[in-house]
């Protein structure tokens, strides 16, 4: 099993609530990963920073995540997951965000648990394990 990291950990990195290396140590046996939205999300975050000095700052720290980490695409098993799992909540009248559904059935493609800060969203998928970093 992995780990597959969601954006709320890779913000409280950036802003210094806690710190990427200390987490690999900690998880040194694990793989860790990054889904294919959440490198968008980081990225969309890049294009949206206003200050040249501020996108900049945004746009290294991202990239050194990128080349660190392995980023697990959207694929065809992803997309057949992903369909299950936002149909099944659909019909219960249960609404996850977009991308939050994306990461999950990454994880649960992966067989990897998802890292969160965020575990409202995340709870409500059934047979994906959490983990709060």
């Amino acid at each position: 099993m992995g780990i597959l990291i969601d954006t709320s950990v890779l913000v409280a990195i950036e802003r210094g609530q806690c710190e990427l290396d200390a987490l690999l140590v900690e998880q040194a046996e694990e793989d860790i990963a990054l889904a294919a939205i959440t490198a968008s999300e980081l990225l969309h975050g890049v294009h949206r920073a206003g200050k040249a000095a501020h996108r900049a700052r945004r746009e290294a720290f991202v990239e050194h995540l990128l080349a660190r980490l392995t980023v697990i695409p959207f694929d065809l098993v992803v997309a057949r997951i992903h369909a299950r799992i936002w149909a099944r909540l659909a019909a219960k009248g249960v609404t996850v965000g977009a991308h939050d559904l994306l990461i999950a059935a990454t994880a649960l493609a992966s067989d990897f648990r998802v890292a969160t800060r965020d575990q409202r969203s995340f709870s409500r998928i059934p047979g994906l394990s959490i983990v709060r970093w």
